[in-house]
C-alpha cells in the first residue's frame, strides 16, 4: 500500500534534485556554511539524543565519542567541501591544494590530512587517498566533482539507510548524496538510534526547507517501501550484509535460488558500507621497551573498546608473531587493559548472543567484565589454518578481541607478509586494517613495509593509528577495498566521505599514519578523561568560523586535551 505521506516527501525532493542541478556552485557552497551554523547550534541536544540511545553519561568522558563522531565530524565535512568547491569556482582543483606523490604499484597518492588549517589540532597524523593502479593526474583531475558539475545530469534521489551505532553516518552520507553523487537524498534512520532525528532535521534545516533532504524513521517495512519506491533513484546502506542482501535477494530458501539465478529484488544502483572482520598487525622487535609494549596494548585496548564495541572496524583480531619472546606479556598486557577500561553498557541489540557464540566456541576465553549481559571477552591462541573459526568468518559486533600467534621466520619482513597474507585470505571483510609497528622497523623494513600496505587488500588502513580517527578526517575515503558485486558484496561498494571529491571509480583505499607513541592520550581513547570536555571545545573551535573567536576556543581545547 503507498504511503501518502512518502509519496509527498519523495515527490517535493525530486523537484528540488532538479533545482539542485541547476543551482551555481556558489549556492551549493553557501548552504554548507548554513548547515555548519545549524549543527554548532544543535551540537549540545544532538549529543544528549545520542547519550541517551547509549546510556552514557553527557558529563562523562564517553560522551566525548558523541560530540567527536557526531556534530563535529557534520562541521568538519561541511568545512572541507566548501574548501573544495572555493577552489573549483575559481578554476582550480583541490588537487591544487594537496601533494600528489607516487604509491607502489605504479599508483598516485593524494594527501588527504591535513586540508583545512584547523585540522592542526590533530598534529602527528596524515593521511593519502591511494588511487587504481595507472592512472595519471590528467585522469584524476577530469573526475574530481564529476556529478556536480554536470548541468544535464537527471535529477535524482537517493535513500540512505543510516547506521545505528554512530550518529554522524547517516549525517555525512546525506553530504555525500549531494555533494558527491549530486542527489538529493531521504534517510531512513535505523531504530537503534531513532532518538537522533530531531537534532538531525535542525542540523539539516537548510536542506529540508528548499526540499533537498528528508529525515525519516521506522522499520524494515519502511526501508523496504522506500528503496522499492519508483521516486528513488539510488539506495545507500551502512550495515551489516545480511541486511544488503534481504533488500537485494529477499530471506529463506527463494533468495538463494535469486542470487544463484542473479535475479534481484531490487536493480537500482545501490553503494553499501557492510562492516567485516578488522584485523591489527603487530610487527615488534626485540628493542621494544616496557612503555612502547604497554602503549600497544593500550592502543589496541581502545581499537575494540571505542563505542563499547560496536563499530564497523573495531579491531577485532589482533595478529602477533608467534616466536615474539614478548608475546604472552604482550597478551596479558592487552588482557589487563581490557579488564580496567571504564565500565560502558552494551547497548546494541544481539550483543549478548554474539558474546555467548564467541565464549562457547571457546571456553577457555578471559571474561574480563564490563556488561555483565555482554561481558568483555578476550581469546587468546586463535588457529590461524581454522578457515571455520567464528571470529574470522563473522562481525562480532560487540566486546570480543582474538589474538592470532603466526608462526613464521623470525625476521620482521617474514612475519609481515605472512600476517598480510593471513589477514587478505582467512579474514571476512575488507573495510580497515591496521599495522602497529615502530618507526625503525618501518625504515628497516623500506619497500618492503610499502609493499605489504599495498598488498594488505582492505579500503582504510591505519598505520600505528587506529582507523577509527581516519574516518573523521572529511578528505579522506572510507569504503571497502573495491572489486565487489552486488552478489557477493564483501565489505560494500563505493566511497563516502571524499570531501576533495574525487572520481569513486578512480578511488583504491586511504592509509594514514599516527605518531609511534602519542602524546597526549588520543582524544578517541577509551581510558582519556577529558574527552567530552575536549570534544565539545573542538567542535565550537571547529564550528565558529571567525578565528578571532575561534582561536580562544582551540586554545582551551588543546589545554583539555592534555590533560587527557
Amino acid at each position: 500500500m503507498s504511503d501518502p505521506a512518502l509519496d509527498d516527501d519523495l515527490a517535493a525532493l525530486r523537484a528540488g534534485a532538479a533545482r539542485w542541478v541547476a543551482m551555481p556552485l556558489g549556492e551549493k557552497r553557501r548552504l554548507l556554511r548554513q548547515i555548519r551554523a545549524a549543527t554548532l547550534a544543535v551540537a549540545a541536544d544532538w549529543v544528549a539524543a545520542a547519550c541517551a540511545v547509549k546510556d552514557v553519561d553527557p558529563r562523562s568522558p564517553a560522551a566525548g565519542e558523541e560530540w567527536s563522531s557526531g556534530p563535529y565530524a557534520l562541521i568538519t565535512m561541511t568545512s572541507a567541501l566548501e574548501k573544495t568547491l572555493k577552489l573549483i569556482e575559481k578554476g582550480r582543483s583541490p588537487l591544487d591544494e594537496v601533494a600528489v606523490t607516487g604509491a607502489p604499484g605504479g599508483r598516485l597518492a593524494v594527501a588527504a590530512f591535513p586540508y583545512l588549517p584547523k585540522d592542526v589540532v590533530l598534529s602527528g597524523y596524515e593521511a593519502h587517498v591511494w588511487l587504481r593502479p595507472g592512472l595519471d593526474l590528467d585522469v584524476i583531475r577530469n573526475g574530481v566533482a564529476r556529478a556536480l558539475r554536470d548541468p544535464s545530469r537527471a535529477p535524482r534521489v537517493t535513500a540512505v539507510l543510516g547506521a545505528g551505532n554512530v550518529s554522524g553516518i547517516p549525517a555525512l552520507d546525506v553530504l555525500n548524496a549531494l555533494y558527491g553523487e549530486a542527489s538529493a537524498a531521504i534517510v531512513k534512520l535505523n531504530p537503534v538510534n531513532a532518538r537522533i532525528a530531531e537534532a538531525l532535521e535542525a542540523a539539516f534545516a537548510p536542506l529540508i526547507d528548499i526540499d533537498l533532504v528528508r529525515i525519516t524513521t521506522g522499520g524494515a517495512d519502511v526501508g523496504q517501501a522506500l528503496v522499492q519506491h519508483t521516486l528513488v533513484d539510488a539506495v545507500h546502506i551502512t550495515g551489516s550484509r545480511a541486511t544488503h542482501d534481504t533488500i537485494l535477494f529477499g530471506t529463506g530458501d527463494d533468495a538463494e535460488h535469486r542470487r544463484a539465478a542473479g535475479e534481484r529484488l531490487l536493480t537500482k544502483p545501490m553503494t553499501s558500507e557492510l562492516g567485516g572482520v578488522g584485523p591489527a598487525i603487530v610487527v615488534p622487535d626485540d628493542e621494544w621497551t616496557d612503555d612502547e609494549l604497554d602503549a600497544a596494548a593500550r592502543n589496541l585496548t581502545t581499537q575494540r573498546l571505542h563505542n563499547s564495541g560496536f563499530n564497523c572496524v573495531a579491531t577485532q583480531v589482533v595478529v602477533i608473531p608467534a616466536h615474539w619472546a614478548r608475546a604472552d606479556e604482550f597478551v596479558e598486557a592487552l588482557r589487563d587493559y581490557v579488564r580496567d577500561a571504564p565500565p560502558r553498557r552494551a547497548y546494541y541489540p544481539g550483543a549478548s548472543q554474539r558474546q555467548l557464540a564467541a565464549f562457547s566456541a571457546h571456553p577457555d576465553a578471559s571474561v574480563l567484565g564490563g556488561d555483565p549481559e555482554a561481558p568483555r571477552t578476550l581469546i587468546d591462541h586463535l588457529d590461524p589454518e581454522n578457515s571455520d573459526e567464528l571470529l574470522f568468518t563473522t562481525e562480532i559486533f560487540g566486546p570480543v578481541l582474538g589474538v592470532v600467534r603466526l608462526s613464521t621466520d623470525a625476521d620482521a619482513a617474514s612475519f609481515l607478509d605472512a600476517a598480510v597474507t593471513f589477514c587478505n585470505d582467512r579474514l571476512a571483510g575488507t573495510l580497515g586494517a591496521g599495522i602497529i609497528a615502530h618507526p625503525r622497523t618501518i625504515d628497516e623494513l623500506g619497500n618492503r613495509f610499502e609493499w605489504a600496505v599495498a598488498n594488505l587488500r582492505y579500503g582504510t588502513i591505519g598505520v600505528n593509528s587506529w582507523v577509527g580517527p581516519l574516518f573523521g578526517m572529511p578528505a579522506a575515503t572510507w569504503g571497502a577495498f573495491p572489486g565487489h558485486t552486488p552478489d557477493d558484496v564483501g565489505s560494500g561498494i563505493g566511497v563516502v566521505h571524499n570531501a576533495l571529491l574525487l572520481d569513486p571509480e578512480h578511488v583504491e583505499r586511504t592509509v594514514g599514519r599516527g605518531p609511534w607513541q602519542a602524546w597526549p592520550t588520543p582524544l578517541w581513547f577509551v581510558d582519556n578523561r577529558t574527552a567530552h570536555v575536549t570534544a565539545r571545545r573542538l567542535t565550537r573551535f571547529a564550528g565558529i568560523d571567525s578565528w578571532a573567536i575561534a582561536a580562544p576556543l582551540g586554545a582551551a581545547a588543546v589545554d583539555s586535551y592534555r590533560k587527557g
